[in-house]
């Protein structure tokens, strides 16, 4: 278990801005920044961060928390992982209690895959830097690619040797067991006897967005026919081949600083393009681009620009995948390099200047590169032409009318000439192309509806939504301005919370979470003398309240200083703006106190025989009726938008 001491530590150094824009590139809007979310598709930014109470919130799918939260849900990580990577990223020394065998099993359990590959990944590192059969062989062929000791160390390059079960025995030898070896990928059983699967072979580690390896790719370096040149691991837990690209850990800083994203076919073209001081630039691995390769791009940058060698297979494989990039709304440009180069040729021959000047030259946007490619294969060929003009009709199709009606139109006038068809016709089939797509996703929303859930196959029952009443909406409220504003000085009362404290008691608060967490605050209050500070809150240690908190606290959207110079609209600032969020908080409970003593008052009037004591309660009830109406008068439009009882 990692210690309070050190958790404190890590969450004092850790700024959620730089940990996020390292997935996420970031723009500064007032006091937070903005982006497109991570963790759904979307074309305008609605993911939030604030720097101040270090909470980030996206206003599209809901999705809140602390800057440990957003390591768990990007990296798919527990707590405990997550914080490890935090204190690995800021360099902090982290102190555990000491575990019990069950939990260290637990732990390996946990982390399995990850802890293995990373063992392989640096053994395989050691290998080539350290053994006379890794300098000569694998050490060589990076030699012979250009490639630079700086440039291997910062990839974590490696080799695994040809003895049959090398790293098998040396895995065994640190505890690591057959069955988890073989799910890795890493070895492979035959007839009872393990061997290594990459024996014989270099390798490059494929790393996550945070630098965890995910998996590997291994090239052979003798010539056998029988053999594969490249073989990859295995998907499992942590290797999706198509949720990863190459290279995205050592280039995520360029491509959001340049906001353009270089896609390449191959390990190496990644590596010597970042030797020669490209690095803005991540491989697919060979295979068509994906959505969730698009996403992984798309939170850095919606500029792509991909890098051909001219082999028409290649070409033909990654245009598939390009469809799925407009429909992003991503600026797909596409270079073809000259005939008999690839990038790492290009590059190590021309260097970076060239290639640079050589790429802005000779950029074409994917619908001009299709239609070349299209009508040279084509040629006068009528039954192709026909099938290029619907693909190409179904590829302006994918173009977002609504956002991008300027460039699908640009798109279509210039296919309608190049193509020789008339334009009227051609919109008319790319409409075609546009509902027959939306009638395909009404009919799989339909088909969502109509299909019984999982849950009702079993026959458990579904579980009940709750809908917040008005009563448990306000209760939040209190506990956030009790939490924001508690601090600060109230007229006739020391701060916000003795007003509230005053006023409030915990008894009229239902809702569980917010009456505990109430209680919480002012138990702190009367132990340390003070009021717990955001933090305490926005870092609780029960995940469930941690995401409240952050959906809770984040800062509502700031209105736009245009707003003022174009429609007389200003943005409350300063006092005023926190008194008036505490009043009319305030005023909804107040009333709800005054309504239950009226409640409690008619059913004793009821009751009440004596006409002397039936009078005080009359004027006591009036009084209350006074009241309610200065409440209502005072905060009318708030307390009758948000309140049961009017």
């Amino acid at each position: 278990m990692i210690t309070p001491a050190s958790v404190q530590e890590i969450m004092n150094r850790a700024d959620i801005v730089d940990v996020v824009g390292q997935f996420v590139r970031l723009k500064k809007r007032g006091s937070t920044y903005i982006a497109n979310c991570p963790f759904h598709n979307e074309k305008t930014p609605s993911f939030n961060v604030s720097p101040a109470k270090g909470i980030y919130k996206c206003f599209g799918c809901g999705k809140a928390g602390n800057v440990v939260t957003f390591i768990q849900e990007h990296e798919k990580l527990s707590y405990p992982e997550a914080m490890r990577w935090l204190a690995d990223y800021y360099k902090i020394t982290i102190e555990e209690t000491e575990r019990s065998p069950e939990q260290q099993h637990k732990q390996l359990a946990e982390e399995g895959l990850r802890i293995l590959n990373e063992f392989a990944a640096t053994w395989f590192h050691d290998t080539l830097l350290n053994t006379e059969e890794g300098q000569l062989i694998g050490m060589s062929y990076f030699k012979q690619r250009g490639f630079r000791k700086e440039i291997i160390e910062r990839f974590r390059l490696g080799y695994n040797p040809e003895k049959g079960d090398a790293f098998y025995q040396a895995a065994l030898t640190k505890g690591y067991k057959s069955e988890i070896l073989a799910r890795a990928g890493l070895a492979k059983d035959r007839n009872g006897i393990y061997h290594d699967v990459y024996r014989g072979r270099v390798i490059f580690p494929i790393q996550g967005m945070t630098g965890r390896i995910l998996g590997f790719g291994a090239r052979i370096l003798k010539s056998n026919e029988k053999a594969p040149k490249y073989i990859n691991s295995p998907e499992n837990e942590l290797y999706v081949k198509s949720k990863v690209l190459y290279g995205m850990y050592q280039s995520r800083q360029a491509i959001s600083k340049q906001d353009e994203c270089l896609l390449v076919e191959g390990y190496t073209d990644v590596i010597s393009l970042h030797q020669g001081s490209v690095e803005n630039v991540v491989s697919s691995s060979g295979t068509s681009l994906t959505e969730d390769q698009l996403r992984l791009i798309g939170q850095l940058t919606k500029n792509l620009t991909i890098l051909y060698d001219g082999d028409s297979a290649g070409i033909k494989a990654a245009l598939r995948g390009l469809d799925m990039a407009l429909g992003q709304s991503f600026n797909v440009q596409l270079v073809l390099l000259p005939d008999g180069e690839d990038p790492d040729s290009f590059v190590q021959k021309q260097g970076a200047a060239k290639f640079h000047e050589y790429i802005k030259g000779h950029k074409q946007d994917v619908i001009s590169f299709r239609l070349q490619v299209g009508l040279n294969e084509a040629g006068d060929d009528p039954v192709k032409m026909s099938k290029l003009v619907n693909e190409i009709a179904e590829s302006i199709s994918k173009i977002n009318k609504a956002e991008d009606f300027s460039l699908q139109s640009h798109y279509t006038r210039e296919a309608a000439r190049k193509l020789k068809v008339d334009e009227t016709g051609l919109v008319n089939l790319i409409n075609k192309y546009i509902r027959d797509r939306i009638e395909n996703e009404q009919k799989h929303v339909r088909r969502d509806e109509v299909m019984p859930h999982p849950e009702h196959l079993t026959g458990e029952p579904e579980p009940e939504l709750k809908v917040p009443d008005k009563d448990e909406q306000q209760e939040w409220q209190l506990l956030r301005i009790l939490i924001e504003y508690g601090h600060l000085p109230y007229e006739g009362f020391e701060s916000v919370a003795k007003l509230i404290e005053d006023r409030i008691g915990a008894d009229l608060i239902k809702e569980p979470m917010v009456q505990r967490l109430f209680m919480e605050y002012f138990s702190h209050y009367a132990h340390f003398g003070n009021v717990p500070e955001l933090h305490f809150f926005i870092n609780y240690p029960e995940k469930a309240i941690r995401d409240v908190m952050a959906s809770l606290l984040h800062p509502r959207q700031e209105i736009s200083t245009r707003w003022k110079e174009k429609y007389g609209i200003e943005s409350p600032t300063g006092a005023m703006t926190y008194i008036n969020d505490v009043d009319s908080t305030m005023s909804y409970f107040e009333l709800k106190k005054i309504l239950i003593i009226q409640e409690k008052l008619t059913t004793m009037l009821n009751e009440e025989k004596d006409p002397i004591a039936q009078q005080v309660m009359q004027e006591k009830f009036l009084k209350l009726r006074i009241m309610e109406r200065d409440i209502l008068k005072r905060h009318r439009q708030v307390v009758f938008k948000s309140s049961k009882y009017k």
